[in-house]
């Protein structure tokens, strides 16, 4: 049954690679606002998780409901056109574009939707100014620091207004206070635009932004307010 008002729910969500179980009947459900980490040690399918819920990844079994949506059976480019409108993506080491300065990374998802230059770049200072940024608006990736850099990232996950957005380690590749500061400005600005966030990460330190915290083991799931 799944949850009432809930945006995405996963049942029974089955997946190996060869001889391997990635998952073995992991669910999963979130709430348009709500910020939920998936917890676990390394190999125990939380990003495998991930990558099913956001229609990277296809499932041997079970099915992926997104605001009325079955996933599962969707075609590639209608999975495709989905992940690049109502989806945002923050992962561990950024994966800016090197060769595109910061605010042409932002605004790159809103260009390939379609989106003039001129606004998609008023857009995307927007957002860099909300994530403390803008002063970097005309430096490539290399030229900013790590925080900054993770600090676009997340600008340009939310520059096209997501209702999801999908956060992989975002704070592993940072020192403590870089990571905190991340965690504030990414939470914040999704709750501020009632966008869920499903944040993976085996640490509990960020896993402490989070409304609701669901533990992966053996490519099971259990959710620590409630059995899922």
């Amino acid at each position: 049954m799944t949850p009432a008002g809930s945006l995405l729910t996963a049942r029974q969500l089955r997946k190996a690679y060869g001889p391997t179980t990635a998952l073995d009947g992991a669910e999963f459900s979130i709430h348009p606002g709500e910020v939920v980490a998936v917890m676990g040690p390394s190999g125990s399918g939380k990003s495998t998780l991930l990558h099913c819920l956001a229609g990277i990844v296809r499932p041997d079994e079970g099915s992926i409901t997104y605001d009325g949506r079955e996933l599962t059976g969707m075609p590639d480019s209608a999975l495709s056109a989905l992940r690049r409108s109502e989806f945002g993506f923050v992962f561990q080491f950024g994966q800016l574009v090197p060769e595109l300065t910061c605010v042409e990374n932002v605004a790159l998802p809103l260009r390939l939707n379609g989106a003039k230059r001129k606004d998609a770049e008023a857009t995307a200072r927007t957002w860099m100014e909300r994530l403390e940024v803008d002063d970097v608006a005309a430096k490539r990736p290399g030229e900013v620091s790590g925080g900054q850099g993770q600090r676009v990232a997340v600008a340009r996950a939310l520059a096209t207004s997501p209702r999801v957005v999908f956060a992989d380690e975002p704070t592993g590749a940072l020192d403590s206070l870089n990571g905190e500061r991340v965690m504030e400005l990414l939470t914040d600005a999704a709750r501020s635009t009632n966008a869920a966030v499903v944040l993976v990460t085996h640490e509990t330190r960020v896993a402490a932004y989070s409304d609701r915290e669901i533990v992966v083991r053996d490519g099971r799931s259990r959710d620590m307010e409630r059995i899922v």
